[in-house]
């Protein structure tokens, strides 16, 4: 494929992959799990285009534009520019080309693509994160000083050639499932004397309580504020009951399902920390630990260790046989990890978080 042109295509998100452009969308999730299990070195990070359409439709809270790159009609590289109607000065962006296509300029013809739709819509700040297999020789760390990434990788190469600063190492790990039920048990019951009276757990499947869904909100708005950042400075992004809602039917539309344990604050009656574990339909997949958070002003309970393990033992009674659950983490966040650490997680892959800070480049360059 090295002496053929290549096209960048804007593609429109189909209503239905039976219906018009279906196919296509189809084709970009393809190399986006290609892409995926080459650069984490596992197949448990694939989806379905089916599971994935639904969050594609719903643009009202995270708009995302998709451009494709094709070689003789064929698709083969993804690019996602996603903005935010609550922060328009910031956007993620994601880049992946299929191994048989890159080193012909694929990468950087989309890489220029989107960040002219970036400055256009007023972006000043990119985001980004992406794995980073290990190899052998010099490392490149974060300004946290936590974890470190090979620097002679080509991905780290065309990063830092395009602009970027590395900012943040993030640490995925593995729960090899069913999990040790001794050492569950115990963890479980030193959080819940570390609680205390004041605090208990509550678990639901895929929608929350109306009498709780202002609590989720507000946990999930925090989410964006309160995780360890470093230098990514992420933005506040204030959820609703509409929105948590919303974000709810888009899961269910996808197949999937959503187990959460959270801690109550009993005096109060109010949600003071929660977890979600997101459950692919099929039981030879693995499961995805999400969103897990403790309110600051309720810290020191060891509510989150709490909520973990009453998660995983609920995936265990309602959702058994999946292979595992993975997770990340940054690297500073040695509290979550440490939590981890005890559950039996254990690492598989490392991940870098970047950011590229559009008015610090002087000219604009524009994609052929």
């Amino acid at each position: 494929m090295s002496a053929q042109p290549f096209e960048l295509v804007e593609l429109p998100i189909p209503e239905t992959l039976d219906g018009p452009g279906g196919e296509d969308f189809a084709a970009t999730v393809e190399v986006r799990n290609a892409v995926e299990e080459e650069v984490y070195g596992t197949p448990e990070f694939a989806y379905s285009a089916a599971e994935l359409l639904p969050g594609w439709r719903n643009q009202e809270h995270e708009p995302k534009r998709l451009l494709t790159a094709r070689v003789d009609g064929r698709l083969v590289a993804r690019a996602v520019l996603q903005t935010s109607p609550q922060t328009p000065d910031t956007a993620w962006l994601q880049i992946q080309v299929a191994r048989e296509a890159r080193r012909r300029g694929i990468g950087a013809a989309l890489h220029a693509r989107l960040e002219s739709w970036a400055r256009e819509a007023g972006v000043v700040k990119l985001l980004g994160w992406g794995a980073h297999p290990e190899h052998p020789g010099e490392r490149l760390e974060p300004p946290t000083g936590f974890g470190s990434i090979p620097a002679g990788n080509a991905e780290v190469a065309f990063l830092l050639a395009h602009g970027w600063r590395l900012e943040q190492v993030e640490r995925c790990s593995r729960l090899v499932l069913p999990a040790e039920p001794g050492i569950l048990a115990r963890h479980l019951a030193e959080a819940e004397a570390a609680a205390g009276p004041d605090y208990r757990v509550v678990t639901w499947i895929d929608r929350v309580a109306d009498d709780w869904v202002e609590d989720l909100a507000l946990l999930w708005t925090r989410m964006s504020t309160d995780a360890p950042s470093a230098g990514m400075e992420e933005p506040e992004e204030v959820y609703t009951a509409e929105r948590v809602r919303t974000e709810e039917q888009v899961a269910l539309d996808g197949g999937r399902t959503r187990l959460f344990a959270a801690a109550e604050h009993i005096p109060t009656g109010r949600l003071a920390g929660f977890t979600v574990l997101d459950v692919p339909p099929e039981t030879h997949r693995s499961v995805g630990q999400e969103d897990t958070l403790v309110l600051r002003e309720h810290r020191g309970h060891r509510l989150g260790m709490l909520v973990k393990l009453a998660n995983i033992a609920f995936l265990e009674r309602e959702q058994p046989g999946h292979p595992a659950i993975t997770t990340f983490n940054a690297e500073e966040n040695r509290h979550m990890l440490a939590v981890n650490e005890a559950v039996g997680f254990t690492a598989i892959a490392t991940e870098g978080a970047w950011r590229k800070d559009l008015a610090e480049v002087g000219s604009l360059t524009t994609a052929p």
